[in-house]
């Protein structure tokens, strides 16, 4: 069972996810300010954020979780009625783990809330990867490259994790979607695995712009660098 913070400023839509989310213990608030205040004091697993709030969006309170060191970590998925390119591409920029338009089906929360959870749990497998000039902590999934280190989101770690592992092979945007998020052949947004390219590369490389480890092919794809 997770501890599950859903902040909305909507009553029907927190007592929906109360009810939906069955197996988990869900706690709610009711605005921006109150959630960042939640947040802290539950330390709850994992946080499902609306955007149009009154007094603070969703973006706002999303870009708070992601600066502040005791909620960093804390995967967030945004609830959310708006829906065009711009809206999901500020949302992704402000460190979303993930997306879920409103209204939304209740089983495809459930199955969205279940794979970022299982991203976010801790890995048993080595100790330390090392790829490219890339160094990952599987333990306190810190990366690291030259001088620089990082602690990294659950979802940029599970990205990181799966390029690494297949050092040299060019991975397309899909089977990215595919496995490290879980979404079914042919559903998922390919700007989710842009932005956290973009961001594991703003954490990691010298220059983001011009990057040398985390590349990406032309129409094909992303691969880590080999040596």
């Amino acid at each position: 069972m997770a501890r599950i913070l859903a902040v909305d400023d909507e009553k029907n839509i927190r007592d929906l996810i109360k009810r939906g989310l069955v197996g988990h213990e869900v706690v709610t608030a009711s605005d921006g300010l109150t959630g960042l205040e939640e947040a802290r004091r539950s330390t709850p697993d994992l946080i499902l954020l609306d955007v149009t709030m009154p007094g603070m969006t969703g973006f706002e309170v999303c870009r708070h979780i992601r600066s502040a060191p005791d909620l960093m970590s804390i995967p967030v998925i945004f609830l959310t009625a708006r829906g065009t390119v711009d809206d999901r591409l500020e949302g992704f920029d402000a460190g979303a783990d993930d997306y879920v338009p409103k209204p939304f089906d209740l089983r495809e929360l459930s199955v969205r809330v279940t794979a970022v959870l299982r991203r976010a749990q801790p890995h048993a497998a080595v100790e330390v990867l090392e790829v490219g000039g890339l160094t990952l902590n599987m333990r306190t999934r810190e990366a690291s490259s030259d001088a620089i280190t990082a602690i990294l989101t659950p979802t940029e770690f599970s990205l990181l994790e799966y390029m690494m592992q297949r050092p040299g092979e060019i991975l397309p945007t899909h089977r990215l979607l595919e496995d490290v998020w879980e979404y079914p052949p042919g559903v998922g947004d390919p700007a989710l695995v842009r932005m956290h390219i973009r961001n594991l590369r703003e954490k990691l490389e010298d220059n983001p712009s011009q990057p040398a480890m985390i590349l990406t092919v032309g129409r094909q794809g992303y691969v880590i660098r080999e040596d």
